[in-house]
């Protein structure tokens, strides 16, 4: 029996997303909540990005207005590598098995980040799609992204537009420089047609990676916290070098491997690797 319904599955390939509660134990959650929390007392001692991943970039990123009195955590590079609870929750969670439900039976991981925003963090993320920054052979790719936090319309929930996926990948590069975020025209176009995602702590955002999506400052004195895995078809091979790098990259998480490779016809830009700790400074040049 499949762990989401037949209604389920054809809304995710509908609008592109699907949000599903209760996708880790209450006993899990506390243990992703409790790492979170620890990561961000650490913060206080350090006033630079800080902590090493696999490429020699920062693990821990922090925010303009961070300070040790208002800690600005905003990313944390392939936090599975530092804690048992969020390699659990990647790997052997409801979560995994739902997406295993939309591009199983046999699924890789390929990276995974924790993007916050503190109360009254200025982090926003400009619209974009997933794919241009990991391509692969074929698009059978899902972002899982998982609510440490109560998500709601005012702390910065993600925003999507439904049905984008089915449409035009969007080029990231413009006038030359690769900013990770669509044009402004086309922005503000997303903005008229999104639709936030919001629930409680535990549920998880399954994301097709060519939906266009965003989010916005968190505006209230509650922090919004997501684990963000992305993980492909077995069969979906990249293109380009993983923005996030980790030794669990090729990890499969489901099914079996089957040594074939799955192309399908699209033409895309290659992306720019990051030289610093996130994306978010990618963004910041594209005003």
């Amino acid at each position: 029996m499949s762990t989401l319904s037949p209604q389920q599955q054809a809304q995710f390939w509908q609008d592109g997303y699907l949000l599903v509660e209760h996708a880790v134990s209450a006993d899990l959650l506390a243990r992703l909540q409790r790492d979170f929390q620890q990561w961000t007392q650490d913060s206080r001692h350090h006033q630079t990005a800080y902590g090493k991943t696999l490429d020699g970039r920062a693990r821990f990123d922090l925010d303009a207005g961070h300070s040790a009195a208002k800690p600005g955590l905003r990313r944390v590079n392939a936090p599975i590598e530092v804690s048992d609870a969020y390699k659990e929750a990647m790997q052997s969670s409801h979560m995994t098995d739902c997406v295993a439900a939309l591009i199983g039976p046999n699924v890789k991981f390929h990276h995974a980040k924790i993007n916050a925003k503190l109360p009254g963090s200025q982090t926003a993320v400009k619209w974009h799609q997933d794919f241009p920054f990991t391509p692969h052979s074929n698009d059978a790719l899902v972002t899982a992204l998982l609510m440490i936090d109560d998500v709601t319309a005012d702390n910065g929930p993600l925003e999507v537009v439904p049905g984008s996926h089915r449409g035009e990948i969007h080029s990231l590069w413009h006038d030359g420089v690769f900013t990770g975020a669509i044009t402004n025209d086309m922005a503000l176009k997303c903005q008229e047609q999104a639709r936030t995602c919001i629930g409680p702590a535990g549920s998880v955002c399954l994301m097709h990676t060519r939906l266009l999506h965003g989010s916005a400052p968190n505006k209230t004195n509650r922090p919004r916290t997501l684990f963000i895995c992305v993980y492909s078809a077995e069969d979906a091979v990249p293109c380009s070098p993983n923005p996030v790098p980790t030794e669990y990259e090729g990890l499969l998480v489901r099914g079996e491997r089957t040594g074939r490779i799955r192309t399908t016809p699209y033409e895309i830009e290659l992306p720019q690797r990051p030289q610093t700790a996130s994306f978010f400074d990618q963004q910041a040049q594209h005003q």
